[in-house]
């Protein structure tokens, strides 16, 4: 493992656990990409590039028609001269002109991973775990330098890549174009993946063949969003599950962003992500520096499957920080569905109290606790408790709920504000907007400008005060509209496309102070459920809401698609009422306690009014959730079936030495006249005994992944679900 500079052959070779990525040093110092994949222990340019004059590809070098940027494999191009793919950044000067020109300077390799500077980034706990390279490039008329930082892991098969700007010349710089990766292959023999969706229905699977022209996905929405999520991949053609080369992309980053694929007239394709350019720009003046997000890039030689568990062991230890990353997370019972705005302190404490009779850890009270906040058109801004609901206020309210054992949690919505609000009647400049525009409103509310101190700092008073007050455990953080009018009272004409990510760096500000001062709170992120589930979110809250959409046949998809990039651990997942209260539909408690319980357990339902039986089966489904709690949270997980290929979704939990594993079996409609079905179990050794948990039944661990499980034929039934725990015979 490690980075080697070949001096004689200008050669970086950058060594991650199984993965090799080269980089050259051509002509006139340029940076080229020579190859990314499995690992080799050198490299000899047996790809070496051929150079060919092609028609209409334009020649840096007059005696040269060969040369042409427009056909070589480049490591960060630019615009403007003779490549004509879309760049990895853009910079105006003060004359109006956008060419510029980067050339190879110097590089440093140096043990450990230095954090970005006011940006959510993958860490190092010792400087052994990962080896770095910074290779600093310059535009000599210009004296723009820009840094490309690259980062190998030891255990891991990722490499995270980074660029920082620095204006090193006697004129300012607009920065239009900030990306931060671009990797040019030199075939395009892939498909596309990537994850959409929209509010109730995030993160779902979209897979084709990748064509000529630009494949893209992005957010111009002022976060990560519902509609797409900041991550692709290519697949080689047939890859799947378990097999075939899979090249991945994630930023680390939580607003607008852009992730696409280039396919040129040669079949190269260019990959390149980071912060979107579209109504973006940043001005830089002398001596100023830009840092971009980071991105992560995995490689995996075993299909999606491998790709997915290299992402969650990497985000679980080497992303989420703090207290909770490594313990189990508590089952709770949260009040919103139960009760929405309309609630008091005696209902609070019937639900919390009823909870606890079945074995609930943590009681969670949702929107609704503060002044005049009777439905969502009011009082966002105001963070302080409405005394006709709980009149003997909230500190009161949470020791009751902590003397009957459970733990208290609280819901905010920090970065919003409403028009009918004390902050907003004080501060109407405070919210984004656009001077002489309407100020567009989504669920009643505006968005505060976290770009501006006095507001981070007004938050982080107020929050605070509630946190340093009142005995809380879990806070969820919520987020409930996206951008308009996106512009700010206190930047000048030249910087309002800068608003959006200064946004953002208040944002990441905001929730660093807050989750620093209260270490001992467990932070769950939510945006509309999953409109922000992403890595940069994921670095100062460990988990987050996955969805709004609780219904559990639609949260198959929800919870599959996520599971694509990101740790079981962090999905929140609860038990709500039938008729679901978004698709209305009716399923079993059974299923709908399955599902949940492949994620963070909770209930979102009025615990008060089940039946006998249906309390029964949530004391069942609490008791049998902290049995394998620890396996579902920190187990390796393996996808069997898609609910995006057929009628049922099957997934297994196996412990890192494969000897307890736990598949979960999902019908969603019976089939007349079904046949007979068999599910086979990836994830679980092979050379090791089985026994089926409750019974005398022993496999061998060969029988269960190549014969497989008969499916019993109950199982398929409407919306039902069926369970194997299996524990190694000594």
């Amino acid at each position: 493992m490690g980075i080697q500079f070949d001096a004689e052959n200008r050669l970086f070779h950058l060594q991650a656990k199984d993965t090799s990525y080269v980089i050259g040093i051509v002509r006139d110092e340029f940076l080229l990409h020579l190859y990314w994949g499995r690992k080799i222990n050198e490299y000899h340019h047996s790809n070496r590039i051929q150079l060919l004059d092609r028609g209409f590809s334009g020649n840096p070098y007059k005696e040269d028609r060969a040369f042409s940027l427009d056909t070589l494999p480049q490591e960060y191009p630019q615009y403007g001269n003779t490549d004509y793919r879309k760049p990895a950044y853009q910079v105006q000067l003060e004359n109006g002109s956008t060419v510029s020109d980067l050339r190879y300077v110097s590089h440093a390799i140096f043990k450990g991973k230095p954090a970005l500077e006011g940006l959510p980034a993958t860490y190092v706990e010792s400087e052994q775990e990962a080896e770095t390279l910074e290779i600093v490039t310059e535009d000599k008329v210009s004296g723009l330098q820009v840094i490309l930082s690259y980062t190998v892991f030891e255990q891991f098969n990722v490499i995270t890549r980074s660029v920082r700007f620095a204006n090193k010349g006697s004129e300012s710089l607009k920065l239009l174009r900030a990306l931060s990766l671009s990797l040019d292959f030199q075939d395009a023999e892939f498909d596309f993946l990537h994850l959409y969706g929209a509010h109730v229905k995030e993160r779902h699977i979209e897979r084709r063949p990748l064509r000529h022209g630009i494949q893209s996905v992005e957010s111009s929405r002022g976060a990560s969003s519902h509609q797409h999520n900041p991550f692709i991949a290519l697949l080689r053609q047939g890859a799947n599950e378990t097999s075939g080369e899979v090249y991945a992309f994630n930023l680390v980053y939580s607003g607008n962003f852009l992730a696409q694929a280039e396919v040129d007239q040669f079949n190269n394709t260019r990959v390149t992500m980071g912060i979107n350019p579209f109504d973006f720009s940043w001005k830089l003046e002398p001596g100023e520096e830009f840092q971009a997000p980071e991105a992560v890039m995995v490689y995996s030689s075993e299909g999606l499957g491998d790709m997915s568990r290299t992402f969650h062991a990497l985000y679980r230890t080497r992303l989420t920080r703090g207290l909770h990353r490594d313990k189990e997370r508590p089952i709770l019972v949260n009040n919103w569905e139960a009760t929405y705005f309309d609630f008091n302190a005696d209902k609070i404490l019937d639900i919390a109290s009823a909870g606890k009779e079945l074995g609930i850890e943590l009681f969670v009270l949702d929107d609704g606790w503060f002044e005049k906040r009777n439905d969502d058109k009011s009082s966002l801004g105001d963070w302080f408790v409405d005394r006709e609901k709980l009149p003997e206020g909230l500190d009161t309210l949470a020791e009751r709920v902590r003397e009957m054992g459970l733990q208290f949690g609280l819901w905010f919505e920090p970065e919003m504000i409403s028009v009918d609000s004390d902050l907003y009647r004080k501060h109407p400049d405070w919210c984004l907007h656009v001077p002489n525009r309407l100020r567009s409103e989504s669920r009643n509310q505006l968005i505060l400008d976290f770009s501006r101190e006095e507001v981070c700092e007004e938050i982080i008073g107020q929050v605070s005060a509630i946190l340093s007050t009142v005995p809380i455990s879990y806070v969820k953080w919520d987020m409930n509209r996206h951008m308009t009018e996106i512009g700010s009272a206190s930047l000048p004409a030249d910087r309002q496309r800068e608003t959006a990510h200064r946004y953002m760096l208040g944002l990441y500000k905001v929730m660093d102070a807050i989750t620093s001062s209260f270490p001992e709170v467990l932070f769950e992120s939510c945006s509309g459920g999953g409109g922000r589930f992403d890595p940069g979110i994921l670095y100062y809250m460990p988990q987050t809401w996955t969805s709004d959409n609780t219904d559990a046949v639609s949260r198959l998809k929800i919870q599959y698609g996520t599971s694509l990039v990101y740790p079981i651990i962090t999905m929140g997942s609860h038990v709500s009422a039938v008729p679901n209260h978004q698709v209305h539909r009716i399923t079993s408690m059974e299923m709908r306690g399955d599902v949940a319980m492949s994620g963070n357990l909770g209930y979102e339902l009025d615990l008060t009014k089940l039946t006998d039986g249906e309390k029964e089966t949530v004391k069942q489904q609490v008791a049998k959730y902290k049995e394998i709690r620890s396996l579902i949270q920190f187990g390796d997980f393996y996808r069997l079936l898609s609910p995006f290929e057929g009628n049922d979704t099957a997934w297994l939990f196996a412990d890192q030495d494969k000897k307890e594993a736990i598949a979960f079996y999902f019908n969603v409609l019976a089939e007349p006249a079904a046949p007979l079905k068999f599910l086979k179990l990836n994830g679980i050794d092979v050379t090791k005994k089985y026994r089926l948990t409750g019974t005398d039944e022993v496999y061998g661990g060969d029988e269960l992944a190549y014969v497989g499980l008969s499916i019993p034929a109950e199982a398929e039934r409407d919306f039902h679900s069926y369970v194997w725990h299996f524990t190694e015979v000594n």
